[in-house]
């Protein structure tokens, strides 16, 4: 039983995790959209977003995205995300999560205090 077991967790350590891709979100994002569609859209931006904000440590790590308030509305941020990915073909299979990131950094840039 104990090689089974340890035949199992090789295996499970090996399995690849299938991550959302950029291409993959965009397609859930574009508008018109099903109300499912959105509420998968709206809640994956804002839990990317909301990670940052919550794992970003202030005294080791600097802000890199800073929304200004009032912010924009979310559809309208996310209607910009949409169409810079198109622009941006290049991060179409790059994991969806690092892209948002990154986009929200150029849309929202900090600046220098």
């Amino acid at each position: 039983m104990a090689v089974i077991g340890a035949f199992s967790g090789a295996a499970q350590a090996e399995e690849k995790i299938q991550v959302l891709s950029t291409q993959e979100l965009v397609n859930v994002c574009k508008l018109p959209a099903s109300p499912e569609s959105r509420s998968f859209c709206i809640g994956y931006t804002t839990s990317v977003y909301d990670t940052y904000l919550m794992t970003r440590h202030p005294q080791r790590a600097k802000p890199f995205i800073c929304v200004k308030q009032p912010a924009p509305q979310r559809d309208t941020v996310i209607a910009e995300f949409v169409k810079w990915a198109g622009e941006n073909p290049q991060t179409a299979d790059k994991p969806a999560a690092g892209v948002v990131l990154g986009f929200l950094a150029a849309r929202f840039p900090c600046g220098k205090k």
